[in-house]
């Protein structure tokens, strides 16, 4: 994200004026876009008395969700962890979620990502992906996601190259000064892969698990489309494209070179991802997990619109697609490491260029398993899960207080928090998952949440106290480990 912090003290603000929000039931509150709600996510509780937003404040109330966190507090001993899952699992839902029906009546869903109030699409469906599995057990939590699918899907036909969206147009929006073609309806411009991925993965998913089909309307075939049309754009084998960016600013990977058309590729089937997840700017254009996670979501759009919309062939396109893509990877993407052996690169360029390291956000190479992008026991992976965990991933920092992936947009020996549950998530090792869930533990800095990043030697150096997305995820490895019968593990803390 483009905002940091440390320790960000917000009050919480809850405007309840007529026509801007009213409740229409006991799950969630009806809002408009002047509704704003902020979390202080900073103070310290000892006593581990909760952290959350009182009830008649919170954004979103779900009573399956409610009856997850008394579950899972009856199993777990240790009493810091219990508090610490439910101050962090509702998060997103306490303090991000605003919903409301739009004009045709649907459900329409604008998420937060905390502390900037935008809309992110891979934070956005990252942020509410943990609560699909309850969807059937709460018909307004079910509500809620199609709402959120379905804004993302808007987001996407807005422009399809944007990353982060307002709640409505915004003239003297924050970067509309950026050299694109910025619209008042967005927040930020940055070409990710990864933007177009996650409303993919999370509509599959919550298809999977509820049977809901009335979200794959005209406007999903319209975002299929678009998504398409922006994948093969930018493999840039005609040119190259439409998109350009560059923005006035002191801090190098928030611009782009060339012009803003970046580093030079060769069409080689791979897709160009001007900036990573983290925001920041790639070096080598073809992103390798960004890749990966549009081969796996390609693959989940052609079974939709085959079983759902019957367009065959829509969904060849999208097959065909995937499986370039995947070819491609398999050709370029993979580096003969002089200790690890054969391992993914970070980003290539298909002139025979790797940039070897690995970023803490998501899609990263550490976190491809957890994605559904390779096996969690492909070799190739395996040698590149040693490589990223290790000093001799540039990115990888290990101090006095803990260790883990950061990346360039924070700097120097900053930890991500994400990059310790995305190991947990991907470990097939019970002694390691319970180093990681300590080492989250023991850096909340007294919270109760996770941050952004936290310095390597001190915990209580960190940056954004509000960032729900992380919340959200240890809340989710945290069920995670619990469905899948690791209580002991987690009470032996």
């Amino acid at each position: 994200m483009s905002l940091n912090s440390k320790k960000i003290c917000f009050s919480l603000v809850l405007a309840a004026a007529a026509g801007m929000v009213q409740a229409v039931n006991s799950s969630c509150l009806l809002a408009d876009a002047g509704f704003v709600a902020v979390q202080d996510n900073t103070a310290s509780a000892g006593n581990y008395t909760s952290n959350r937003p009182k009830e008649k404040q919170r954004l979103c109330r779900s009573t399956a969700v409610e009856k997850e966190i008394v579950r899972v507090q009856k199993l777990l001993k240790n009493r810091k962890l219990s508090w610490m899952f439910a101050n962090c699992f509702p998060n997103t839902l306490d303090t991000t979620v605003h919903f409301r029906k739009g004009s045709d009546g649907k459900p329409d869903t604008f998420v937060y990502t905390g502390d900037i109030h935008a809309m992110w699409l891979r934070d956005s469906g990252a942020q509410v992906w943990p609560y699909v599995q309850l969807a059937n057990n709460d018909p307004k939590l079910k509500e809620m996601l199609a709402g959120v699918i379905l804004r993302q899907f808007k987001c996407i036909n807005i422009d399809p190259y944007a990353n982060a969206y307002n709640d409505g147009a915004l003239p003297d929006g924050h970067w509309m000064s950026d050299l694109t073609d910025m619209k008042p309806e967005l927040h930020e411009r940055k070409w990710e892969i990864d933007s177009l991925c996650y409303p993919l993965r999370l509509a599959y998913h919550y298809w999977q698990v509820t049977g809901d089909t009335s979200v794959f309307g005209a406007e999903w075939l319209e975002a299929i489309r678009n998504i398409y049309t922006t994948f093969c754009q930018q493999q840039r084998k005609e040119g190259v494209g439409p998109y350009r960016f560059e923005r006035k600013t002191n801090r190098a990977l928030d611009t782009v070179t060339n012009n803003g058309l970046g580093n030079p590729v060769k069409p080689v089937g791979l897709i160009v991802s001007t900036f990573r997840p983290s925001d920041d700017a790639t070096t080598f254009q073809f992103l390798v997990p960004s890749n990966f996670f549009a081969v796996s979501s390609l693959r989940k759009a052609a079974e939709i619109l085959q079983t759902v919309n019957k367009k065959t062939a829509l969904a060849k396109e999208c097959t065909d697609l995937a499986k370039e893509v995947e070819a491609a990877l398999k050709k370029y993407a993979v580096y003969k490491h002089p200790k690890y052996g054969k391992i993914y690169a970070f980003e290539v360029d298909g002139f025979g260029n790797h940039l070897l390291m690995d970023d803490a956000n998501v899609p990263s190479l550490l976190a491809m398993p957890y994605l559904g992008d390779v096996d969690v026991k492909d070799p190739i992976y395996q040698n590149t899960r040693r490589f990223v965990w290790s000093e001799d991933n540039p990115y990888f920092f290990r101090g006095t207080a803990g260790e883990g992936i950061g990346g360039p947009h924070i700097g120097y020996d900053m930890v991500w928090p994400m990059s310790i549950m995305m190991k947990a998530f991907t470990s097939q090792n019970d002694e390691e998952i319970k180093i990681c869930i300590k080492m989250l533990m023991d850096t909340d800095a007294g919270t109760g949440f996770m941050h952004e990043s936290f310095h390597k030697d001190d915990p209580t150096n960190f940056t954004r106290a509000w960032f729900a997305w992380q919340n959200t995820l240890f809340g989710e490895l945290i069920l995670k480990l619990v469905n899948e019968g690791k209580v002991d593990l987690l009470n032996s803390l």
